[in-house]
């Protein structure tokens, strides 16, 4: 293989003044120290005198190898083509202080800890004509999983709302979603911590036309491992074994896996709850919330649940241990998030669920849920000032 490197008119140092450049490679490279003077190093401009030559590699081949060193200028128009067709509205960074428009500009420092470490949490609202759907509720969880995490909080929770307000106001943005995150902030890459300059906030709004799809699908037993009941209520980014879980589900044609615990117990899908009808039809059923995330979009639905015990469609409405033997007899199955909204499951594995189709119940929620969206209490809904 051959490559290139930067010779300086300077002797380098850790370099036999008798190595001949045809002989360097990058494995000698690796053992040059770094010298705040006359040592190896990368100025942003190469200064006069400076060549580019090629040197051989311990793999020779008839291809080149080149990398380039880009310009500031250079490096934004890439991310702009990088980001073309995404819609990315504006981005909130406390690294920089303020909000940002220019998809280009919407990045997180390398040396985050929540980039190499995963030592971050993060949480999505809704936006719904204009109305951010259950932002407070969102806000609770995210602070109590930083909490959890050992993350400090930038700003006070006051400071935070009125940060993610602003920010999609500024966006523009009517229908969609704002996710933010809280992290241990930027400063090495080291497992700890403690060099983290101070904590950060980034917040991103999206645009997005929710499709509201109510049509049954298939699920999974998800053979991947389930997150320890310690990290499952901490909606976190460390988000591997969801996307493991939701990859094997794709494979297998499904939907979404869904998790069971050590004790047999049904617990939850890569991203959303599971509630299910039992019972003839008349008991909604959730498991309990002890060992997995406490969806929001779940605890809505169980609150207005209620409206249809008043109507008589159901007799009661509960949260307690359910067994895969028990789940997958129910009358009724169904996703509950804020990515799915309340989606019908008619297939678990290999068996269908009730008669294999969409049920009355879980229609009915996806109603209320729906219209709670639209005119739901100021406890639910925030107004956007534009």
């Amino acid at each position: 293989m051959t490559s290139l490197i930067v010779c300086f008119p300077k002797p380098i140092a850790g370099f036999s003044p008798g190595l001949g450049v045809d002989t360097w490679n990058l494995r000698s490279l690796s053992q040059v120290p770094y010298s705040s003077g006359d040592g190896f190093r990368f100025p942003r401009r190469l200064a006069r005198g400076t060549r580019i030559l090629k040197c051989s590699g311990s793999h020779s081949s008839s291809h080149s190898w080149n990398v380039p060193v880009l310009s500031n200028n250079e490096v934004v128009e890439k991310l702009k083509l990088a980001r073309e067709g995404r819609e990315f509205l504006a981005m909130y960074s406390s690294v920089v202080g303020g909000i940002t428009t220019d998809p280009a500009a919407m990045v997180i420092p390398l040396d985050d800890h929540m980039v190499h470490r995963g030592h971050g949490v993060f949480d999505t609202a809704m936006i719904i004509n204009g109305y951010l759907y259950e932002l407070d509720h969102h806000l609770d969880r995210i602070i109590r999983s930083a909490s959890m995490a050992k993350i400090p909080l930038r700003f006070d929770r006051e400071t935070i709302r009125r940060i993610l307000i602003q920010t999609v106001s500024v966006s523009g943005c009517r229908d969609g979603s704002l996710r933010y995150w809280l992290s241990a902030g930027p400063g090495d890459f080291n497992l700890s911590p403690s060099q983290c300059l101070e904590p950060a906030l980034y917040a991103i709004v999206i645009q997005k036309d929710f499709t509201i799809n109510s049509t049954g699908v298939k699920v999974v037993t998800s053979s991947i491992p389930i997150k320890p009941s310690v990290f499952a209520t901490v909606k976190s980014v460390n988000y591997l074994p969801n996307a493991l879980s939701q990859m094997e589900a794709e494979a297998k044609g499904a939907y979404a896996g869904i998790w069971v615990d050590n004790d047999g117990f049904i617990a939850e899908g890569p991203n959303m709850n599971v509630a299910f009808v039992v019972n003839g039809g008349k008991e909604l059923v959730m498991p309990r919330f002890d060992n997995v995330l406490s969806g929001c979009t779940a605890k809505r639905t169980l609150t207005l649940a209620e409206q249809l015990v008043s109507k008589g469609m159901l007799k009661s409405v509960k949260v307690m241990d359910v067994t895969v033997q028990d789940g997958k007899k129910a009358d009724e199955m169904m996703l509950l998030g804020s990515g799915v909204l309340i989606r019908p499951v008619i297939q678990w594995d290999e068996q269908f669920i009730g008669d294999g189709k969409e049920g009355p119940i879980a229609k009915a929620l996806l109603d209320l849920l729906l219209e709670d969206m639209r005119s739901g209490p100021p406890s639910v809904r925030v107004l956007v000032p534009y």
